[in-house]
């Protein structure tokens, strides 16, 4: 019961493809993607380190990050509507240069 190291290294390895994902890619959903990958693997490890201590205060946490990971993949769905129909298309470096 108290042997957390598979649920802490599932948890290390979704955080390590989504940050491998993130800065690899150039396409806007992929980087979006991974980011919610990253943010899944802090929240088994959350809820495996409250498991641990017999606390509940690792759940509430990853409640929480579950909420701003919901808010976070609204917001960016808008972002990549409103930038594809300014630009026709998600390459991250197409965007890299600021109007004046």
């Amino acid at each position: 019961m108290n042997d957390i190291a598979p649920y802490i290294f599932l948890g290390a390895l979704l955080f390590a493809i989504g940050l491998v994902g993130f800065l690899s890619r150039r396409n806007l959903i992929v980087i979006f993607l991974s980011t919610e990958l990253m943010f899944q693997g802090v929240v088994v490890n959350l809820v495996a380190m409250g498991r641990l201590h017999g606390h509940v205060d690792g759940q509430i946490f990853a409640l929480f990050l579950l909420v701003i990971a919901a808010v976070e993949a609204g917001l960016a769905l808008g972002l990549v509507v409103l930038l594809y129909r300014r630009k026709g298309t998600l390459d991250a470096e197409s965007w890299s240069s600021m109007w004046g």
